[in-house]
């Protein structure tokens, strides 16, 4: 029978029963505060050992911080400086936006002024003409500003965007970025729609539409005639009342807007109106057309004048 290690034989494997309870006792009685606690006191003394002690390199350590003083101070300077600066600009831009406006404003009141002269010249020279074609002419291109009943469209943006949709969905084939805000498409069907009801002559936020103007986009805002347009969108038609806003409603152009009015939220009020007055056109310009002058009359020979001989008969 083999003999039984003893604590004293080095090559034994003899340990205590309780031995693989020491490291647990130790850790339960001894806290690891105080080896945090040292651990925190040697870092202290080994940064505190790292200031420099000699002379040079505390002159070199203050150098360095009087130059970052420095250039945070020449910094801040600049920029306190700068500032003036910056808002004289931006009131200069403010103020040349303003003047042209105001220009703009002026001539847009010249150019009404004259065409009042245009219309009043031209009633003058056709008074023995017919006056009443002309009248109607005027009205179908759109250079005059017209008086009647009609009906008054607005329509404005969802109050919150919509979302969703299958891919057959007309407004997402473009790819909307907020299917809750009107776009051109939806004006130009509804414009069209008043048109096919017998709108005699229509304006969108006081932009007339004749047979030249086109409705587009640039962004998200709609254009007419390369003019950006603000929401709510006011449509007003001249026609008979009743009847445009019957054929429209029950048009296509009408059960579009109910759609896109249920499914996204967008809003409309169609109403009829005693009176109602659309602007004339601005910018019409012609082209390729021009007027045919009439021919000047052939001169007849003089009495008193011989053909031939240019000489006076006695």
């Amino acid at each position: 029978m083999p003999a039984q290690p003893t604590p004293s034989d080095r090559e034994g494997r003899f340990s205590r029963p309780d031995a693989s309870m020491s490291l647990l006792t130790t850790v339960m009685e001894h806290s690891l505060d105080d080896g945090y606690a040292e651990a925190a006191r040697a870092k202290g003394a080994e940064g505190s050992s790292k200031m420099p002690t000699s002379v040079r390199g505390r002159l070199t350590l203050a150098l360095g911080l009087a130059l970052v003083v420095t250039v945070v101070t020449v910094g801040a300077v600049t920029s306190h400086e700068a500032e003036p600066t910056l808002a004289k600009e931006r009131d200069a831009l403010v103020h040349r936006v303003n003047d042209a406006t105001t220009v703009a404003d002026q001539m847009q009141k010249q150019i009404q002024d004259l065409r009042r002269k245009v219309d009043q010249a031209q009633q003058q020279a056709l008074q023995t003409g017919d006056g009443a074609a002309l009248a109607t002419l005027a009205v179908e291109a759109g250079t005059v500003e017209v008086t009647g009943p009609g009906v008054r469209l607005v329509i404005e943006d969802a109050s919150g965007t919509g979302a969703g949709g299958s891919a057959s969905n007309p407004r997402e084939a473009g790819g909307f970025q907020d299917v809750g805000r009107l776009r051109d498409r939806d004006l130009q069907l509804v414009v069209n729609g008043l048109w096919q009801a017998g709108a005699e002559a229509i304006s969108v936020n006081g932009q007339r539409l004749t047979t030249l103007s086109a409705i587009r986009a640039a962004g998200d805002a709609i254009l007419v005639d390369n003019r950006p347009l603000v929401p709510p969108y006011t449509v007003l038609a001249i026609g008979d009342g009743p009847q445009l806003a019957s054929s429209f409603q029950e048009g296509e152009a009408g059960h579009y807007l109910h759609i896109i009015q249920d499914s996204y939220g967008i809003k409309s009020s169609l109403s009829v109106q005693k009176k109602l007055t659309v602007p004339a056109a601005l910018g019409i310009t012609l082209r390729y057309a021009q007027p045919v002058m009439p021919e000047a009359p052939s001169k007849s020979p003089s009495a008193g004048t011989s053909t031939g001989t240019g000489a006076p008969t006695p």
